[in-house]
């Protein structure tokens, strides 16, 4: 018997999701959004930039309109088919890669590394998470930048329930989601409705706070990051609506 794929590898799901992760609010969202984060970054036009784990291109789209000289690498290859159309269409020119986030690596290649949207902690073995922030480490250019963005454990647990249901473009989707590993992982169920048909995944991913992944960071090369709340810098405290972690390569480091 074959085994079973991970969740994160069924193509299936991430193009029947694509409508509820990727809808219009999120589109018009886009351009604050890196607006934001390259101020953060503090990047200028003309900086190479690896858009990693970058799904349907929103961001990588953005990046390039500002000047960026911009890579995305994603393994789902219906996403990267409609970033090219819509890079395509704008005539903008953007590298789309098909790989593996645990496997890619170009050294010393970015100025900055952009990782949105909860794209990051999926793995059963957290040691695959480990080689991810390596080989960004890797790919950095001295003084470069690692930009994440992600639902922090803190928020979780502030805004936690336990089940709930959204619709988005004729897409109903029932969500359950579950706390387990004390408080390590966070299983989900979804069932999905639309055109009459139901379908139903299981998700899951690794719960990180903002001093885990700090550790994690640290411990794979790059400086002391900085934490915050959202991408205008704010504190990331009690009243936090992301995490976002800022971690630099050190200038005088070579590969």
């Amino acid at each position: 018997m074959q085994e079973a794929k991970p969740w994160h590898e069924e193509d299936l799901l991430w193009e029947t999701v694509a409508p509820v992760l990727f809808g219009q609010q999120r589109w018009s969202d886009a351009p604050a959004e890196v607006e934001n984060a390259l101020s953060l970054l503090g990047t200028n036009p003309g900086a190479r930039v690896l858009d990693l784990c970058c799904g349907v291109g929103r961001h990588s789209l953005e990046l390039a309109r500002r000047g960026m000289h911009v890579t995305g690498v994603d393994r789902t290859s219906a996403y990267l088919n409609r970033a090219r159309t819509q890079a395509t269409e704008e005539g903008l020119d953007i590298e789309f890669v098909q790989e593996d986030m645990r496997t890619f690596c170009r050294p010393e290649t970015f100025d900055a590394v952009v990782n949105l949207f909860t794209s990051f902690g999926y793995f059963d073995d957290q040691q695959d998470d480990r080689r991810v922030v390596i080989n960004v480490h890797k790919s950095l250019k001295p003084g470069g930048i690692f930009l994440m963005d992600m639902a922090g454990k803190e928020i979780a647990a502030r805004l936690f329930r336990e089940r709930g249901w959204r619709e988005e473009n004729d897409t109903i989707i029932l969500e359950e989601r579950k706390v387990t590993k004390n408080w390590g992982w966070m299983e989900n169920r979804w069932i999905i409705l639309k055109d009459g048909e139901k379908r139903e995944f299981r998700l899951s991913l690794r719960l990180y706070s903002a001093v885990e992944l700090s550790t994690l960071l640290t411990g794979c090369g790059f400086e002391k990051p900085d934490v915050y709340g959202d991408m205008t810098g704010s504190p990331y405290d009690h009243t936090a609506k992301r995490l976002i972690v800022l971690a630099h390569k050190g200038k005088g480091e070579q590969e």
